[in-house]
This record gives C-alpha cells, sequence and structure tokens, in this order.
C-alpha cells in the first residue's frame, strides 16, 4: 500500500534526517508545511509537493491523508497529533511526545478513540549497533540483564539560549528515559546528582531502579564539544556484557579462557569477543542513525505487522521517567519513584 503523507515541521532535522529517510518507502508526499514559508516551499520544491502551505489545519484538509508526520515543539506535537488522528488519520511524531505526562496520556487517549497508531521518534531503538546489541541482549544465551551504563553529551553552545536545559532534556535525555526500558525493564525509580559549572553547562547522573532488581547508571551533560565521542552504552549480565560506542560499533563480550600459557589458544566462537563495525564504503546504507529503520517498522505496523516501534504507549513511559527524573534534578540525592 502507498501511504500519503503530509508533512509538518520543515527545519534542519526534517530536511536532513527524517525526509530523506522517510521518503524511501512506499509514501507518497503530498502536502508539508511550516510556519517559515522559505523553508515549506524548499521542501516542496525538492520532494515534488503538491499542496505546500504554513498552516497545518490547511494541511489536515487536504483529501486521502494517511499519515501526518511532524518535527515541531513539544507543546505542537500535542495539539497537531491531536487534531491528526481526529482527522482519521496515523501519526508519526518526533520525540518528546509533548511538554509533560499529561501532554503525552492526552496524545494516547486521543489515539485510542480514534483507533489509530501513533509512531514516536525514538530511533535509537533502531540505530544498528544499538539493533545488534538488542538482540544480543534478548537472546536466551545472555540471561537476566543486571545493570545497564549509558552517556550522552552534547555541547552547550547547542543550549546557549536554553539555560533552564527544557530543550536538553526532552530532545535528548528523553532518548535514554526510553532506552533504558527498551533494553533493561521498566523504571521504578530514580536517584539524580547534579553538577552545574556555569549557565548552561551541567552534568548530572541519573541512576536507575528497574523491575527485577537491575540498577542502572546514564550521564549526561552539556558540557562536552560536539566534536568529541558522544555516546555509549553498555548492557551487563552474568559473564556477559555488550557495550556500544558511538552508534557504529559494538562488542560482546563473553567468558575467555586466559590464553598466555596455552601455545595452541587461538578466537574460540563461544567464548571470545564478537565485535562489529559498519563498512562505511560499502554501497548499503548501514543506517547508523536508525531512521529508516524506525520509518520501516512504522509503515509495517500500520499494515499489521507487529514490530517494536515506539508507540505513544512507549512515549507515556519515557515521559514518566523522565517527570521523575526532574523531580530527582530539584532532589538531588533523593530516591523518586516513577509515577503510574
Amino acid at each position: 500500500m502507498t501511504y500519503r503523507v503530509g508533512w509538518i515541521g520543515c527545519g534542519r532535522h526534517a530536511e536532513q534526517m527524517l525526509l530523506p529517510q522517510l521518503t524511501r518507502h512506499d509514501v507518497e508526499l503530498v502536502a508539508v508545511c511550516d510556519i517559515n514559508t522559505e523553508a515549506a516551499q524548499k521542501i516542496g520544491k525538492r520532494f515534488g509537493v503538491a499542496h505546500v502551505g504554513t498552516d497545518y489545519r490547511a494541511l489536515l484538509d487536504v483529501p486521502g491523508l494517511d499519515v501526518v508526520g511532524m518535527a515541531v515543539g513539544p507543546t505542537q506535537h500535542r495539539d497537531m497529533a491531536i487534531a491528526a488522528l481526529e482527522r482519521g488519520c496515523h501519526v508519526f511524531m518526533e520525540k518528546p511526545t509533548g511538554a509533560n505526562v499529561a501532554d503525552a496520556l492526552a496524545i494516547q487517549a486521543a489515539a485510542q478513540r480514534a483507533g489509530k497508531t501513533v509512531g514516536v521518534g525514538f530511533m535509537k531503538r533502531f540505530a544498528t549497533a544499538n539493533r545488534m546489541a538488542h538482540n544480543v541482549v534478548k537472546g536466551q544465551d545472555f540471561g537476566a540483564v543486571a545493570g545497564f551504563f549509558g552517556e550522552y553529551m552534547t555541547a552547550p553552545t547547542y543550549f546557549s539560549g536554553n539555560v533552564d536545559y527544557t530543550g536538553f532534556y526532552l530532545h535528548h535525555c528523553v532518548h535514554y528515559m526510553d532506552l533504558v526500558r527498551y533494553f533493561v525493564a521498566p523504571v521504578l525509580s530514580v536517584t539524580v546528582f547534579r553538577n552545574e559549572i556555569a549557565a548552561g553547562k551541567q552534568l548530572i547522573h541519573v541512576h536507575f531502579n528497574f523491575e527485577g532488581g537491575a540498577i542502572g547508571t546514564v550521564v549526561m551533560g552539556t558540557i562536552q564539544s560536539r566534536g568529541t565521542p558522544m555516546e555509549r552504552l553498555q548492557i551487563m549480565g552474568d559473564h556477559q556484557r555488550v557495550e556500544v560506542n558511538g552508534v557504529i560499533e559494538v562488542n560482546h563480550f563473553r567468558n575467555p579462557p586466559f590464553k598466555a600459557d596455552d601455545l595452541d589458544a587461538a578466537l574460540n566462537d563461544g567464548v571470545d569477543t564478537l565485535s562489529w563495525k559498519p563498512n562505511f564504503t560499502a554501497a548499503a546504507n548501514e543506517d547508523f542513525k536508525g531512521y529508516n529503520a524506525l520509518f520501516k517498522a512504522f509503515f509495517a505496523q500500520l499494515g499489521g505487522v507487529q514490530t517494536d516501534l515506539p508507540t505513544i504507549g512507549d512515549g507515556v513511559e519515557a515521559m514518566r521517567v523522565m517527570a521523575a527524573m526532574l523531580e530527582g534534578i530539584a532532589q538531588p540525592g533523593v530516591n523518586i519513584p516513577v509515577q503510574r
């Protein structure tokens, strides 16, 4: 089936990341809009779109829309998603699912009333390296997850005009509010420690307690240049550990024997480390950021195939963990339960 798509928000992220991957699938981009006329016209010309405008309400009136996609601000995500659902369309929305838990719940209620799917842009689930790590962790040989560690940084200049860190929390930290649950289990509570070295420059350590007893820590902050390594994660089990560095390298550590005294030592399939890196000289798109695979899961689910697409239910859970994290920032060192 070819899906007729209307898209709201034609900024740099949509232009460079989302729309090039969206249009690799069986879609017809029939309408775009942005409050910036020049941005909307640029996208309309590039993708040969018939309807180009500045008012999302006019976009929703375009006949025959199946899907409305959007990459706008948190509050606009809420209002526009609900309007699209009431129009009878499925929705793909970038994260976050609103500005708070109440916004996410409102979108969820609208999706349930409409009987439509809301896919959420938690593309880190689908980055090739993260995907491989998840498959290893959820395989029968890995066993129960005992611990999770993550690191996710961005530059202070990125938030120089947003020193209350709202953008950092909602557009960046929210990824890991979803990813920890995806790799481990639902989060029961969080404890936060924070060091603000100057306005707009902070470092936070968020400690997680999961259902089933696993523990985890994610280090996030705005005190590193975007030219440095920004991200890594580690999932640990019993004599098992998977590490992902920079979303493009996977290492799976098992239980190798010492080899120094074994003259016949070799690399053994069952116990030695497995490693993977993409070959960027190959023609295939490795999809290291995960947007293409995310859209593939979205459209497969619209077609009736069950996938692990992050939906509005996942968005609600991520925002609940985010709310606990924000409360923890206000009360450093205090264990904050996740409210459900």
